[in-house]
């Protein structure tokens, strides 16, 4: 735990009482590494779900994984409590393979809207009851789903001719709607990549919002099933949240090998690996924030300079750790790369600099951005996210934060060398889009202060001790039909991984649990009733990058 900060209470629900709630749905057991599971009916899924949420206080429908067997399809609900991440089930819905269909979990958790829809796309199972059962990342004329076993992906797609229609056709009015469509995106520098937001519009009012995603969809988890885990995954993490962010990505993979293959990591791979990740927080950090403030004020202001200006210094010192200013491929199972560079001492004073200049450079962001008027009157009480509304989207990171939903893996789920830190988790209770940035600068502070502990760590650590890597084969085959779930505190919040072994050296399946695919799904609830210009700043604050949306 960290010191001085206290961790939220959370009634702990034994295995025992699990299964006494469960009792008359849970047909067998299914175990994973991570949690106990249960496996249950396709019609018993809400079932299950709203006992798990009501009695056992499982209010965190983390990740919705689906796959497929030589026998069956499965869907597993993984849960988590945001009280106590430490507390998870896995909740396993199998169905046959000439009738793939399972009860919705969408009644439950508003997650599993966008979650299943994926799964639905993907893999090829139905959701009885979903309330929009479209395909979320491939085209709605996309024949078959890829991760399938009788998907054929050298057969040609046959696109139906209204697929062509003319894009610029003439506006078409409805004499007896006073409503007004309106694209958004996806080639647009506020949409923060390539997404596309359907929007309706009643006068200025927004009446109703659909976030269309997959213009980025790169198939990131399905290259990692060809990978090996030893060597031939680890490079790709670093593309999913590619602002900046690569060494959070990487360690999410890691955590969730390294617990799979029971690996153990040197403390002072730790420190490094902390230090790292905190870096890469900042950076990410100030590129949300220069972003923002461009989506706000509507030009290249100081705002945006400075803020690329800050995060450019970071870079630098990222990139004399790694040898890469943007992949970093740092991480190595069981530790680093390498040490610190040589000089040591060069690399250490230029990290301090960085670190003892920080809180000027924060203070002029205040002046230019929280004292502004324009901005206040642009931010405050505009995109107002409930925290109740928060968690049944499986939000997360500084949009939970911003909402007062007291949930930092760093802290409630521990890894690295966090526990022995002294640092505080920032919450704000303003749920709006000025609480958001507001937490995010706050929380650059809190990463100093990591940083800063980590160099003095790193100064004074023994040279014979300096271990970066633990002794792990060169082939790593993880016992078959082994199955984990494991989550980091990214920048953008809960980025987990699912990760299935058949006993070979590659994954059977790979699961990529995104912060920001979930962030993003709880939009409507932010803008609807509002103005474009509050959807503009709304979608900015989610600080979204589409490569982590779409994988």
């Amino acid at each position: 735990m960290s010191k001085g900060v206290e961790l939220p209470v959370a009634e702990e629900v034994t295995e025992d009482e699990l299964e006494a709630l469960l009792g008359d749905v849970a047909r067998a057991r299914d175990d994973h590494l991570n949690a106990p599971g249960f496996v249950i009916r396709p019609d018993d899924v809400q079932t299950v779900l709203t006992r798990l949420r009501d009695e056992a206080g499982f209010d965190h429908l983390a990740c919705a994984t689906a796959q497929q067997y030589a026998d069956r399809y499965e869907t597993i609900y993984h849960l988590r409590k945001y009280d106590d991440p430490t507390q998870e089930v896995s909740v396993v819905v199998p169905t046959t393979l000439d009738d793939p269909v399972s009860q919705t979990a969408e009644p439950v958790f508003r997650s599993a809207d966008w979650a299943e829809r994926e799964n639905f796309d993907l893999v090829g199972i139905d959701y009885e009851g979903h309330p929009d059962p479209r395909r979320i990342l491939l085209p709605e004329t996309w024949q078959g789903h890829p991760l399938s076993d009788d998907y054929d992906g050298n057969k040609p797609q046959i696109v139906t001719l209204s697929e062509y229609a003319n894009p610029l056709a003439p506006d078409r009015h409805d004499a007896e709607s006073d409503t007004m469509f309106l694209n958004i995106g996806p080639h647009h520098p506020a949409t923060h990549g390539v997404l596309h937001v359907k929007t309706v519009l009643d006068g200025e009012t927004v009446v109703d919002v659909d976030p269309d995603i997959g213009y980025l969809h790169r198939c990131e988890e399905q290259m990692c099933q060809q990978g090996t885990y030893r060597h031939q995954i680890m490079p790709y993490p670093d593309r999913w949240d590619y602002v900046s962010a690569g060494l959070l990505n990487e360690w999410a993979y890691a955590r969730a090998a390294e617990d799979l293959a029971d690996i153990e990591v040197p403390e002072y791979a730790q420190v490094l690996r902390t230090m790292g990740a905190e870096l890469c927080r900042i950076a990410s950090h100030m590129i949300a924030l220069g972003t923002f403030g461009l989506d706000v004020f509507g030009d290249f202001t100081a705002v945006f300079q400075y803020a690329f200006r800050d995060r450019e210094v970071v870079q630098d010192i990222l990139e004399d750790l790694t040898g890469q200013r943007l992949m970093y491929n740092y991480f190595r199972l069981g530790g680093v790369a390498w040490d610190l560079p040589e000089p040591r001492e060069e690399f250490i004073e230029k990290a301090r600099d960085f670190v003892d200049e920080l809180p000027a450079k924060v203070d002029e962001y205040h002046d230019l951005i929280t004292h502004n008027e324009i901005f206040q009157l642009r931010c405050v009480d505009t995109g107002v996210l409930e925290p109740e509304v928060a968690k049944q989207y499986g939000c997360t990171g500084p949009v939970a934060r911003a909402s007062g939903v007291d949930y930092d893996l760093r802290r409630d789920d521990p890894y690295g060398y966090y526990p022995n830190l002294d640092w505080n988790v920032v919450t704000e209770d303003g749920c709006d889009n000025y609480s958001r940035v507001l937490v995010r600068m706050r929380e650059v502070e809190e990463s100093a202060k990591i940083i800063e502990q980590c160099l003095d760590l790193l100064e004074d650590w023994p040279e014979d001790e300096r271990e970066v890597q633990s002794n792990v084969p060169r082939t790593l085959k993880p016992d078959a039909d082994a199955e984990i779930y494991r989550a980091v505190e990214a920048a953008k919040g809960e980025l987990g991984i699912y990760v299935r072994s058949d006993g070979t050296d590659k994954p059977a399946r790979f699961k990529i649990r995104s912060p920001s695919f979930h962030n993003l799904s709880s939009l409507p609830e932010m803008v609807e009733g509002g103005y474009v210009p509050d959807l503009v700043a709304s979608l900015g604050s989610l600080d979204i990058v589409l490569g982590e949306v779409d994988r």
